[in-house]
């Protein structure tokens, strides 16, 4: 009996598929994209680099499968070729990047033609192109030197340039499986960084070339103009949203911004070229409807939506077509071209086809935090907006003011937490907090942003021509320092930022498997199924052990991360900051402290001399010998030993790890477990990959 009441349901099973394939037939291309970027990071994730075929063996095959077969088989030949189109992309990014160059130890007399300035809070940053270093042929990369403090002198884009410097290559990452410094630069097209020893001098001033040099040039005389009406912090900001520059911001106000949940509004994006497109739409249409021939004889509306784009582009590229600002105008002009055309404008697919192109000509923007909040937050507000819509046409009902005023309240909140909620995960990810009160921010700093700050911003770019742009400097100035202020006093909120452990890889994959599940399918108990990769994603950074210790990549600096949750450090005199403060931010940690120079430390699981300090982190687990001097009597006993100098012959037995081992293997990672010693390298980490320079310069 009980096996024939189960029969109707096996025999429905297949019926029930079938129905939800057709029921979601036309999200299934929204998975291309997501096939995409999986054959990306796949390419990222390599040890080795790939044939050069790779890419192309898997994608071309696949697609011409996809057009001969029909049924279950298309699809998943067209997965296939998506994935090995990533994996092309990417492949011909890093073949089409100039190789890695190789920078002098010492110092260097440094010229080249200056392809941008930046000013700092306090200082200025000069980019380089075709730097020649002591009369050498120029470089292929670009150099960026930080001028000294006392430097006044000030540069714009062409002008011919001669300093002494330092120079040093990219950085590798701060320990194993930290943020790749040195892709960055590859992708980027840098040689290296460095600091002038002494005062910059001008060769000769130049006009910029090509269009890109022009363009730069526009930012920094925008930039000046904006800094010289608005001084400090507000104008710093102000020049950020209308150049995308904001380097000159002082580091207290960023932090500020960060920690409140505000820090979207300085990464201009969607909200900025809405702002951009809907003012140019809106004035061109008016000012056309002012015209009785226009208004009865022009297509109007077809005219103020080109010049709604063509501002769009012209803002994009005016500060700098970064990966937000790009897929923001993408997905604007679709939606201009869908409401000239009569279709819906939001949509997924417009989505999809953004990040398609963004992954075509920057695929390495796919492991960075702009590509990764970006996309999850429009992804979850076209999601949510769609299950959501009945609810808030219900709320409006009968379109009172009351009703109406309810309504965009709730559609403010809901945009902050769907497009907060939804990057998150991938902002702990990448900087390793939450932001708690991020809701309120934005409801309060958005609205005057969107309709005060940006309609005044252009409108002072307009006048710059002529000399007017204080009639609306002055009042955006008014505006900026109010979001200034309430960036402020967010993050000055109990407990406004809360610090996360670092997230696995696999755990950000389960996170973005997730996200785009519930994103992406439309029938409700389909969606909920994204919870079952979503939930053990973002809990995964309880679910795996730090490590115990860490070795810079320079071998100059040792961090234990002690009992109780602190970080203690052994360094050199040059140790790097930065390091340091992207391992407490890796172990979720406060401010790092020194060790001590004798004495006991972490309720005694730390005992130091001036020669050596011993160290039980774990009951029943190896213990770690950090030398300082000299190998004292029984470290052959230790798990492991760590030195700051070259220490091979001091001690045998224990794994060793000294500064060599560092400046060969990169940054290195150690676990003392029961069991024994886990070390993990740098070097097995990324391999040997073109942008990977360990062991050399």
């Amino acid at each position: 009996m009980s096996l024939a009441l189960a029969l109707p349901r096996v025999r429905s099973a297949p019926r029930l598929i079938a129905d939800l394939v057709e029921a979601e037939r036309d999200r299934l291309v929204l998975w291309l994209p997501v096939f995409m970027g999986v054959g990306v990071l796949v390419y990222f994730s390599l040890r080795a680099e790939p044939p050069t075929w790779a890419g192309a063996a898997i994608a071309v095959p696949a697609l011409g499968g996809a057009v001969l077969v029909r049924g279950a088989g298309r699809r998943v030949l067209a997965a296939l070729a998506a994935f090995g189109l990533g994996l092309a992309s990417a492949q011909f990014a890093t073949m089409r990047a100039p190789p890695p160059e190789r920078l002098p130890f010492g110092a260097v007399t440094l010229s080249g033609r200056v392809a941008a300035m930046v000013v700092l809070p306090d200082g200025q940053r000069v980019t380089i192109a075709g730097a020649r270093l002591d009369g050498a042929p120029p470089l292929r990369r670009l150099v960026r030197v930080r001028l000294r403090d006392d430097d006044t002198t000030r540069f714009a884009a062409g002008d011919l340039v001669q300093v002494r410097a330092l120079l040093r290559p990219p950085s590798p990452p701060a320990y194993p499986g930290g943020w790749d410094l040195q892709r960055d630069a590859y992708f980027g097209g840098f040689a290296g960084y460095g600091f002038a020893i002494g005062d910059s001098v001008r060769l000769e001033h130049r006009d910029p070339t090509g269009f890109a040099g022009w363009v730069q040039r526009a930012r920094e005389t925008i930039a000046a103009r904006v800094e010289a009406r608005l001084p400090g912090a507000d104008g710093a900001i102000a020049a950020t949203l209308l150049t995308g520059e904001p380097s000159a911001i002082p580091a207290s106000d960023r932090e500020a911004f960060r920690a409140s949940g505000l820090a979207h509004l300085l990464a201009v994006a969607g909200l900025h070229i809405g702002a951009v497109m809907g003012l140019a739409y809106g004035f061109t249409r008016a000012g056309l409807a002012l015209s009785e021939r226009a208004a009865l004889y022009w297509p109007v509306k077809e005219i103020a939506a080109a010049v709604a784009l063509a501002a769009g582009l012209f803002y994009m590229v005016l500060t700098g077509a970064h990966v937000p600002i790009v897929r923001s105008f993408v997905m604007a002009a679709l939606f201009t071209l869908a409401a000239l055309a009569g279709r819906r404008p939001f949509s997924l697919r417009g989505l999809g086809v953004a990040a398609t192109g963004l992954m075509l000509v920057a695929p390495q923007e796919v492991a960075g935090a702009s590509f990764q909040l970006s996309f999850s937050a429009v992804l979850s507000l076209i999601a949510g907006y769609e299950a959501l819509r009945p609810g808030l046409l219900r709320l409006y009902g009968d379109g009172s003011l009351h009703r109406r005023a309810a309504g965009h309240l709730v559609a403010l909140a809901l945009t902050s937490l769907l497009a907060g909620g939804a990057s998150a995960p991938f902002g702990a990810y990448h900087f390793g907090r939450l932001q708690l009160y991020f809701v309120a921010a934005n409801m309060l700093a958005v609205p005057i942003t969107a309709f005060w700050v940006m309609p005044l911003g252009l409108l002072a770019v307009a006048l710059m021509p002529l000399g007017l742009e204080g009639a609306a400097l002055v009042p955006m100035g008014w505006g900026v320092h109010a979001v200034l202020l309430i960036a402020r006093a967010v993050a000055a909120w109990p407990e406004a930022v809360v610090k996360v452990p670092h997230m696995p890889s696999w755990g950000l994959a389960l996170v973005a498997l997730g996200i785009a599940w519930l994103g992406i399918w439309r029938t409700g108990w389909l969606k909920l199924i994204g919870l079952v990769p979503l939930l053990p994603g973002l809990v995964s950074p309880w679910l795996v052990a730090p490590p115990d210790l860490l070795m810079a990549a320079d071998g100059k600096l040792i961090g234990v991360r002690a009992p109780g949750g602190t970080v203690l450090t052994d360094h050199a005199a040059s140790a790097s900051r930065f390091v340091r403060d992207e391992w407490t931010r890796y172990w979720a940690a406060g401010p790092a402290e020194p060790l001590p120079r004798s004495g006991t430390a972490a309720a005694g699981a730390i005992a130091c001399a001036p020669d050596a300090c011993w160290l039980r982190l774990h009951p029943h687990a190896p213990t770690a010998l950090l030398l300082r001097r000299a190998a004292p009597a029984g470290c052959a006993e230790a798990g492991v030993i760590l030195s700051l100098e070259a220490a091979r012959g001091l001690c045998t037995g224990p794994v060793l790890i000294d500064r060599i081992t560092a400046r060969r293997d990169g940054a290195v990672a150690v676990w003392l477990k029961p069991e024994g010693v886990r070390v993990r390298t740098d070097r097995t980490d990324r391999g040997d990959r073109p942008w990977v320079r360990l062991g050399r310069r």
